[in-house]
């Protein structure tokens, strides 16, 4: 694992703007390389960018100390947040929780999940600011933002999930928690483009990268995390997806080797079937969104991998079973949700679906890129970057 010196956080925003950050010229960032990037920049940048960037610029920054939840063992830097389908028993008012799955309970504690998704989303939004625009206003807010949440030991988050998705009366926290982190992957992206804009200095730069080194141990080593790790579901993918991201940051090639390996030796072949189905996200109350979002960590992985050097979009068992099978599944449903048979209590929108997109350019595929340009498309700037990726091929 690559280790980054623990620099004590101190001084201004622009303090670290004066300095290229450590990894500035690795080639590998995650969704694009080096080349691709510097592609990307060589158009006009969406009146997107502009906005998602104008936006971020104004908000924040965030932390985890803001806000905090009543009677719960978790420290003041501790990110905790709560199950979503899980509520108060009307029968047992005072008792254990119970699930309702599907069924999101807003009377729960969201305060840090909500603001780790803006935050990441900020500094996404900021590093295409940076690296597209050339705004060094992007950059010094990004200091700003990333020294907070990472750095600064009064405000920061430590690294771990330990009471992530708590049930009350049952857990104070699950591996489920997991999937809160998902959009960390993007504010991974977002460092690397700043630093690629030589808008990171080296002292924030690698005290971030330390931050990601420690999560990602965590995620490979604790209880927690090896109980996602083998979820089963989407939760394993996207578990994988990050691990990959993660590990990417940091430099850390034998994690990356494993995140590979747990592609073909138990993602494809315990998650897929012969038809192309992923039953355990048919088995919920909202399949076709659980099996969309399945695909959307397929598929980044998979383009992980490949800035990595290295394919997994042919890989196939011995039984034939690939991740292209559950593509071509599912796409009609996408394009025709209302021919969706299974369960689906709450109403699906693909306006964040990237797998088509991804997944077209990773296996040239042009039904599925053509079927990827009919769909609504979001705002995000996380859209927003695969919609530039894809579009710049």
């Amino acid at each position: 694992m690559a280790i980054f010196s623990r620099r004590r956080f101190c001084g201004s925003a622009s303090a670290f703007l004066a300095l290229p950050a450590f990894a500035a010229g690795d080639e590998r960032g995650i969704l694009v390389t080096a080349a691709q990037a510097a592609k990307l920049r060589s158009g006009a940048a969406p009146d997107a960018v502009r906005r998602n960037a104008g936006a971020a610029l104004k908000a924040g920054p965030w932390t985890v100390t803001s806000q905090r939840p009543d009677n719960v063992s978790a420290g003041p830097n501790d990110y905790y947040s709560e199950g979503p389908y899980w509520w108060p028993d009307p029968k047992n008012p005072k008792g254990p929780y119970i699930r309702k799955d599907g069924e999101r309970n807003p009377g729960r504690f969201q305060a840090n999940r909500r603001d780790l998704g803006d935050m990441c989303s900020a500094v996404l939004a900021l590093g295409m600011g940076a690296y597209l625009l050339g705004d060094r206003a992007c950059g010094e807010h990004a200091a700003r933002v990333l020294a907070t949440w990472f750095l600064d030991p009064k405000t920061r988050m430590n690294p771990n999930l330990e009471y992530g998705q708590a049930v009350r009366g049952i857990n104070t926290g699950r591996g489920t928690g997991l999937i809160d982190t998902v959009s960390m992957i993007h504010a991974a992206q977002g460092v690397w483009l700043l630093e690629q804009a030589g808008m990171l200095g080296r002292a924030l730069g690698d005290g971030v990268r330390q931050w990601y080194a420690d999560f990602l141990k965590w995620m490979t080593t604790s209880k927690k995390g090896l109980d996602e790790k083998k979820s089963g579901n989407n939760h394993a993918t996207w578990w994988t997806a990050q691990v990959a991201a993660y590990a990417t940051l940091t430099g850390d090639e034998a994690v990356k080797a494993m995140a590979w390996e747990h592609y073909r030796g138990y993602l494809v072949p315990e998650e897929i079937r012969q038809d192309g189905s992923c039953p355990r996200e048919e088995a919920r109350t909202n399949s076709l969104g659980y099996s969309n979002m399945n695909l959307d960590a397929f598929a980044v992985l998979c383009r992980i991998a490949g800035t990595n050097g290295v394919r997994l979009w042919e890989f196939g068992t011995a039984q034939g079973i690939g991740v292209q099978r559950p593509f071509y599944y599912l796409l009609p449903y996408l394009l025709h949700p209302e021919n969706w048979k299974k369960q689906q209590i709450s109403k699906f929108s693909a306006d964040g679906t990237v797998w088509p997109g991804l997944a077209g350019v990773g296996l040239q595929s042009q039904r599925l890129l053509e079927a990827y340009r009919t769909l609504p498309r979001g705002n995000s700037p996380w859209v927003q970057l695969v919609d530039l990726v894809i579009n710049s091929r």
